[in-house]
């Protein structure tokens, strides 16, 4: 449905070849979706990312669920941001401003192999290392709050290990992690909509980035 709605807005002009350069225009189509598919997916893992750090550390690491969509372990609170972000992603709009990415990606990228050009000189590589980058250091800035305060946590419990030895520091730790991270994780709840919203701002700068590192801003 996306494809017809493209070729309707884009019009029935297209010059298409009819020799192997046609191959090519199919084998750079499809990069060109992987990779904006792969930068969206990227800036989304970040959440996922964000939880499993929290995890490590509340001890929820032991308890990863399935993900039905990938197939592979996912951590608790990691599935449950996502499904904030997820549901805050769509009441702002956000799957229209993705559709209209990719149909004014047409724009930027009109049908050329200028693609493997790019990805020859290393500009594509050099984009890609950057925004993983950046997707590692915004899911430590989300973990950030949660992971220091189970952290205070921990040497809070390395004193009263040295100083109260008859207490299990084992037995009260879990159960005493556990109930910090919660209660962390209600006071920050307010504050993850303006953290999500930033980071879907990223999201779109980053698509709109790709485009001007594959492309040319349209005239």
């Amino acid at each position: 449905m996306i494809a017809l709605l493209i070729v309707i807005i884009q019009g029935f002009n297209q010059a298409i070849p009819t020799d192997l350069n046609y191959l090519l225009l199919v084998v750079r189509e499809l990069l060109i979706g992987l990779l904006m598919g792969y930068v969206a997916q990227l800036l989304f893992t970040v959440i996922q990312m964000a939880g499993s750090f929290i995890d490590i550390q509340m001890g929820f690491g032991i308890v990863n669920v399935i993900d039905p969509m990938t197939g592979a372990s996912a951590p608790v609170l990691g599935n449950f941001k996502y499904i904030i972000a997820t549901l805050l992603f769509l009441s702002m709009n956000g799957h229209h401003y993705l559709l209209d990415a990719v149909i004014r990606s047409y724009n930027w990228m009109p049908l050329s192999n200028e693609l493997f050009q790019r990805i020859y000189h290393g500009t594509l590589s050099e984009f890609l290392v950057r925004t993983f980058s950046q997707a590692f250091l915004l899911s430590f800035q989300l973990a950030a709050p949660l992971v220091v305060a189970l952290f205070i946590t921990d040497v809070a419990l390395g004193f009263l290990a040295r100083t109260a030895p008859q207490f299990n520091v084992f037995v009260i730790g879990i159960p005493l992690k556990i109930m910090v991270g919660l209660a962390m994780l209600l006071l920050l709840i307010p504050s993850l909509i303006y953290a999500f919203e930033n980071l879907f701002q990223v999201l779109f700068k980053s698509l709109h980035n790709l485009f001007g590192t594959i492309g040319q801003r349209p005239t």
